[in-house]
């Protein structure tokens, strides 16, 4: 009886034990995302916290405007879809780490990357390139796009995508009278 009685006290003990592991671990998460995205957290934090096995906290390193380039060109090699996404859309993402997904396995992102207003000239001009139609219309609507990749562009094969490129040359033709 007594053996079955500590057996059951211990049992009780460790899954208290485990409750409060897990709760802590959940806390330290929280305190973690809450760094990686916070403006002030320094560089050196940042670059422990995009190792995280948490995409959240990855994520939000991603995110962060004071997030060093190199760490964001690290952070563009993520296999979560969503983080190299979320590097796309941080405006201290560089030409370099822009020109790197233009060639994403994802199609996704290379939109993301193609709809984007900061995304640079040239990228949009490797990404006028790209393989999938809905890429290159992207490329087509950006105010970004030079006009010469525009003029290039209304040569597509793709109806679709060479309509588009004539209506944006034709709109800033309008918008510069």
């Amino acid at each position: 009886m007594f053996a079955r009685q500590s057996s059951t006290i211990i049992s009780l003990c460790f899954i208290i034990f485990i409750g409060f592991s897990q709760t802590a671990i959940a806390e330290d998460d929280i305190d973690r995302a809450r760094a990686a995205r916070n403006p002030t957290t320094p560089a050196n934090i940042l670059r422990q916290l995009a190792k995280n096995e948490n995409a959240e906290i990855r994520q939000n390193v991603a995110r962060n405007r004071r997030a060093p380039a190199d760490l964001l060109f690290q952070l563009a090699h993520d296999p979560e879809e969503s983080i190299r996404i979320t590097v796309i859309t941080n405006t201290a993402t560089d030409e370099q780490t822009q020109l790197y997904l233009v060639n994403d396995k994802s199609q996704q992102v290379r939109s993301v990357l193609a709809r984007y207003e900061y995304t640079s000239p040239a990228v949009m001009d490797k990404l006028s390139q790209d393989k999938a139609v809905d890429v290159r219309i992207e490329v087509a609507q950006n105010w970004n796009t030079s006009l010469a990749t525009l003029k290039k562009m209304t040569k597509d094969n793709f109806a679709e995508v060479s309509q588009a490129a004539s209506h944006e040359l034709t709109k800033r033709q309008l918008e510069e009278k």
